[in-house]
């Protein structure tokens, strides 16, 4: 039994392989790294960079002296790979899980999140997609009346959509020696009541298909671009014609004025295929008149 691997004390293993077994399950978001979640809620409330928080985290404990495996998200890769297999009843290579850390997060882009009426997470995402599966970890604009967005601090919660019960939601204490011994201990306690009773009763694995781990390539999605270009006339025309030409259409847009000469373009798009707007990005990279493409960050709705 291993109810602790996911979320410290918040019960999920079990729930998903038995209580939820009569569903087909779409969808699974999770926050499942406190760190992580502490240094984004920090940077949103107090309009921090991610370097300061970082230390601030290091100091109290909440991040080790090498962060790399928690803010890198390699962490939440396992965990949501762990979510995965257990979801779509196939097990995921860690390896193949798309991740990406928080380092890159800055105060700007959140001022920005809470402007547009987003909050930044990071999230793990899996999801059944063209027969297959896919998961990836990264920073994530979530809508603020998601139920993951009021999930602040060092606190996880795992978010499912099954096809029978709908949208179900688990949150609570992802980490700390009481919370991930909760976890331990209530399975040790099955076990022990199991070998009393004389019962073979257990888990087995649940992972009897071979679903095709697929690609970031499969990604549709909104997304969130910030741009630093030459604050002229036709610059912004030239972006968005780039974008047009990679099939990519904006839904809104904010341009601000720098001291500098320079304007900082903020686009959200409509949905959108991962490598077109891959390529839209280089393409405007490309652009005598753009300093900076600062920021690329996916949309979940």
């Amino acid at each position: 039994m291993f109810e602790a691997s996911v979320g410290g004390g918040i019960p999920i293993i079990r729930p998903m392989k038995a209580c939820l077994a009569g569903n087909n399950i779409l969808e699974v978001k999770g926050i499942v790294n406190g760190t992580t979640n502490y240094i984004l809620t920090k940077m949103r409330e107090e309009g921090l960079d991610f370097d300061e928080v970082l230390k601030d985290a290091q100091a109290k404990g909440y991040a080790e002296a090498d962060p790399t495996a928690d803010i890198e998200g390699n962490d939440a890769a396992y965990k949501t790979s762990i979510l995965a297999s257990i979801a779509f009843t196939s097990r995921m290579d860690v390896s193949k899980v798309y991740r990406e850390g928080i380092t890159k997060i800055s105060a700007e882009d959140m001022a920005y999140a809470e402007k547009l009426g987003y909050v930044i997470k990071l999230l793990g995402i899996a999801k059944q997609v063209d027969n297959g599966m896919l998961a990836r970890v990264h920073p994530t604009f979530l809508p603020v009346k998601h139920p993951l967005a009021s999930v602040n601090g060092v606190m996880n919660a795992i978010w499912l959509k099954g096809d029978a019960v709908g949208e179900v939601m688990f949150y609570g204490p992802g980490a700390g020696s009481l919370a991930a011994g909760s976890a331990v201990v209530g399975d040790v306690i099955d076990i022990a009541r199991n070998i009393n009773d004389g019962s073979t009763s257990h888990f087995h694995c649940t992972c009897y298909e071979r679903r095709e781990m697929l690609g970031m390539e499969h990604v549709t999605c909104k997304n969130y671009i910030r741009i630093l270009a030459n604050d002229k006339p036709r610059v912004l025309a030239s972006i968005a014609t780039k974008l047009a030409d990679h099939q990519v259409s904006i839904s809104s847009m904010i341009q601000r004025a720098r001291p500098d000469s320079k304007a900082e373009i903020v686009i959200l798009t409509h949905m959108a295929k991962e490598p077109d707007v891959a390529d839209a990005l280089e393409a405007i990279r490309s652009l005598p008149v753009v300093t900076e493409i600062c920021s690329w960050i996916r949309v979940e709705e």
